[in-house]
Formats: C-alpha cells, structure tokens, sequence
C-alpha cells in the first residue's frame, strides 16, 4: 500500500499487501479509530494469514492522519464483552504478541488504551510529534490489559510506568521516546513514509534471520509464555472488575458526557 494513498472509506479495517509488506489500517475516522469485537476479528484473521504466507516479510499498523485510536469502542465493548481467550480482542492479543515478522506502527494523533499498548508488541514503532498516548484504565475502573503491566514497566522502568498506568494522564510523542517504546519522533507529514521505509529495509532481508532474531530478541525479554500468562491474569481480573459497580459508574460517565464520581467506593 502506498503511503500517500489513503484507505478507502468503506471498510473500518484495511488491509493491504504490497511488495512483502503488509498493512493493517485503522480507518473509522468518524468514531475516533476506536475498534470493535468485528475489527479485532479483521486484524486476527490478517495477521493469521500474514504468519503463513511466505510473501509477507513485515506488518505495518497505521492509523489515519489526525487519530491512531481512541481504544475499544465502549457501546460495542459493553454489548460484547471480552468473554474468555477466544474473544477477539484476547485472540488479537495473541497474534500479535506472538507475531514471528516484524510488526512496526506508524502513530499520528492520540492512541488510546489498547491504542498504546498494541505499541508494546510491535518491534519498531515511528510517531509523528501530533501522537499523544493514554493509558486510562484505572480511571475507567479497570485494570491494564495487552499485558503492559509487564512491558512497560520493563521497557520505561517502574515508576514511569505506574505513573501512566494509575493516573492515565495522557503523555506525548517526546515522553514515548524517552520511556523506550517509541523509536523515533517524526514531523507529522513525515512518519508514514518514513515507517514504510524502514519496513522496505526489513522485507528485502533475510526472513529467516529476521525471525530469529526476534524470536531471541522476545526471549531476552521475558519470553511468550510470561507475555501469554499475563494477557491471561489481567484478563481474569479485567473481566471481574468490567462488572463491577466503579466500572459501571465510569462508564455511565462516559456516555452521559460527565464527571464520574467514585467517592463512595472503599
């Protein structure tokens, strides 16, 4: 796909193959890029394919000009939500995290929740100085997911890491760079093509070293099985605490356009 083509309008989720490299774009611009359980099931059955088709060197993940993703789409999240390891968002979760290619993204605009952590599975990561992230799971009343209370405390530190994750507060492309998970900050007009270069660097190597490579590279890091039992544990408790009354109250919130107030939670 060519980085100056941008998607059609009629699909949420488009995917494209081009010269090795395929493409994974956001496209619900209308709806802030936020996905649903049939987007998750889009970018599952891509990345499924790309694992055995031997043309695909490479994933690039990209978003639209002004948003990368506002996260999961609430209504859609509440009507269907994640039920066990075979939803999926938890069997995206696994693609992804298991993915043996190399995953980039290119980020423009905000990226949101599960927007941010999906940024932690990939290998390279390029954001344009509009980017800004947020983590804002325990003010909704939940818990991390995507397992990032794991990577990102091992990539940014601790306290970094429990600053994002208790308070929410949104960061921007600058303070990505600093915590470690973003590997270059780009003029907004400037990150896409720049991704795509770097994933045209990566289709025309060896994909049998590249493989490797990383498959080393994940191991120095905790290894799948540590990322796959921590997607499981906050699974556990992110489904209990989606049915709790504070998770109920923050989203009421939500869609009544106000301030929610957990004053009487102990």
């Amino acid at each position: 796909m060519n980085p100056s083509i941008e998607p059609a309008p009629s699909s949420p989720i488009v995917v494209g193959i081009e010269a090795g490299l395929l493409t994974i774009a956001f496209n619900r611009p209308e709806k802030k890029n936020s996905i649903t359980s049939a987007m998750y099931q889009t970018m599952v059955d891509a990345l499924a394919g790309a694992e055995q088709d031997p043309a695909v060197r490479a994933v690039l993940f990209r978003g639209s000009p002004e948003i990368f993703s506002a996260g999961n789409d609430l209504e859609d999240f509440m009507k269907r939500p994640p039920a066990g390891l075979d939803s999926p968002v938890v069997q995206f979760l696994t693609r992804i995290s298991t993915a043996s290619k190399p995953v980039l993204a290119a980020v423009s605009g905000p990226a949101v929740g599960i927007g941010t952590t999906l940024l932690l599975h990939c290998d390279l990561v390029y954001a344009a100085d509009t980017a800004r992230f947020s983590l804002p799971f325990a003010a909704l009343g939940l818990c991390p997911e995507a397992a990032s209370s794991l990577l990102l405390p091992q990539i940014a530190g601790y306290q970094r890491a429990a600053e994002k994750l208790l308070t929410g507060d949104a960061f921007d492309a600058q303070e990505a760079f600093a915590m470690g998970f973003v590997n270059k900050v780009l003029p907004a007009g400037e990150v896409l093509a720049y991704a795509h270069a770097q994933a045209r660097k990566l289709v025309a190597l060896p994909p049998a070293s590249l493989r490797v490579t990383k498959s080393l590279l994940k191991g120095g890091a905790g290894g799948e099985a540590k990322i796959a039992a921590r997607i499981g544990e906050e699974l556990t408790h992110f489904s209990q605490m989606l049915r709790a009354p504070e998770a109920r109250e923050a989203m009421s919130a939500f869609f009544e356009k106000r301030k929610p107030d957990f004053s009487r939670f102990s």
